[in-house]
């Protein structure tokens, strides 16, 4: 198995800052469900949709996005970019 490459500490790469962002606008739509409505579960499964297909894919919308808008690193190894 060969390892993984990452990126210096001081560098975000583009994983990182989509499973940041991710994760943020998850925690935020499990709280506005529970609190407000039960149809922000639909930002929930919008955002997982996006996950997987990132996943799958290699790209997403907020993946794009970032790529033009964010001078972020492209991954070494691992996953297409």
């Amino acid at each position: 198995m060969k390892p993984v490459a990452c990126a210096p500490r001081g560098r975000l790469t583009l994983e990182r800052i989509l499973f940041g962002l991710a994760g943020t606008v998850l925690l935020v739509a499990v709280l506005l469900t529970i609190t407000v409505s039960h149809w922000f579960a639909a930002l929930a499964f919008f955002v997982i949709a996006n996950l997987w297909l990132y996943a799958a894919v290699g790209n997403c919308p907020s993946s794009l996005l970032l790529r033009r808008l964010l001078p972020v690193e492209k991954p070494t190894s691992g996953t297409p970019a």
